[in-house]
């Protein structure tokens, strides 16, 4: 079984498979499902150091348009929520999402809120390109900064 692990592993670094995998990985975890592209983007960096901003970048534009995805999914939404009765939570919510307006999308990188956030701007239907921008910003600023400081404090 390690063996198969082991080689499996060599095989999805390569960097001809590794960045399409890390797409991948960053596009479903940007999705409302609880994946992390986190291990992904620090394991094709450890083995390969040499594509560090191709593998910020390819992680950043997946993300990104897995966020982008999820504000098309609230957009749609939107029809359907509004036939039910909002709770006070949600109400205030909305309130401070409205207020911030697109750059409410920075923080599209935190987890757990950050998925549903980008959802619930498209469900707002605050504008699409303001928002795919800030989501681009904050992700980018994000795996910038993780992947910084995970290959200082695992240099080897």
């Amino acid at each position: 079984m390690q063996q198969w692990f082991d080689a499996m592993m060599a095989l999805l670094a390569l960097p001809e498979y590794g960045l399409s995998t890390l797409f991948v990985a960053a596009f479903v975890s940007a999705t409302l499902l609880p994946v992390g592209s986190e291990p992904a983007l620090f394991g094709l960096l450890k083995l390969n150091p040499g594509l560090f901003w191709s593998a910020i970048l390819v992680a950043t534009a997946g993300n990104t348009l897995g966020g982008m995805l999820d504000w098309w999914m609230g957009y749609g939404a939107h029809r359907v929520a509004d036939r039910y009765e909002r709770s006070r939570t949600h109400l205030k919510a909305l309130d401070v999402l409205e207020r911030l307006g697109p750059k409410a999308c920075l923080l599209a990188w935190l987890p757990i809120v950050g998925d549903p956030l980008c959802a619930v701007a498209g469900w707002l239907r605050l504008p699409f390109w303001p928002c795919a921008f800030y989501m681009l910003v904050g992700k980018f600023l994000r795996y910038l900064c993780m992947t910084t400081v995970l290959l200082w404090m695992f240099p080897h």
